[in-house]
């Protein structure tokens, strides 16, 4: 009889898949799991890392907000979804979910760098929109926004998603069981 937990092996051993570019693999070995633990935190984080970097985004998505459904308190999830909305540019979105990362995790960096990085590209898009609707206000938004456009290396502020810092180490970090 085996057991109906996944033993610390099979993470490594798909985290590792992972860090070795083999999402594919990786993505398999999470789904020949799953079956017998479906409510199982890291699988379900590991499947959403696998998802993601195999460019499902849409599944990546919906893994990581089952997971923030089942654990709420889980700060990782909250930080891997926003990374996925800021590749779409959908930048409220990925600041409501760093703020539930941090929320339920004060101390979780990468979550509270990411928020920071989201609120500077919503403030450049406030200072566009600000020069569009009144150009007088240029001589006090165009430095402003010329600071952000440097620190991001762009020429606009949405002429690209923002990029946001993975967790160090794996391509995600991952929940504690």
């Amino acid at each position: 009889m085996g057991s109906p937990w996944v033993h610390a092996d099979d993470y490594s051993g798909i985290t590792t898949l992972l860090k070795q570019k083999k999402a594919d693999q990786a993505l398999a070995a999470v789904n020949k799991r799953i079956d017998a633990t479906p409510r199982d935190p890291q699988l379900l984080f590991l499947r959403g890392v696998a998802q993601s970097d195999l460019g499902q985004t849409d599944e990546a998505i919906e893994t990581f907000t089952q997971l923030t459904q089942l654990y709420p308190e889980l700060p990782e999830p909250y930080n891997n979804l926003a990374v996925l909305y800021a590749r779409q540019n959908e930048l409220e979105k990925a600041r409501r979910s760093l703020e539930m990362a941090v929320r339920g995790n004060p101390n979780y960096a990468v979550a509270h760098e990411n928020l920071g990085d989201i609120y500077a590209h919503l403030a450049a898009e406030s200072y566009e929109k600000a020069q569009q609707l009144d150009p007088r206000l240029s001589p006090a938004t165009a430095p402003k926004l010329r600071q952000l456009r440097q620190m991001f290396g762009t020429q606009a502020s949405n002429a690209t998603a923002p990029a946001l810092a993975a967790p160090p180490g794996a391509a995600a970090s991952q929940p504690a069981p």
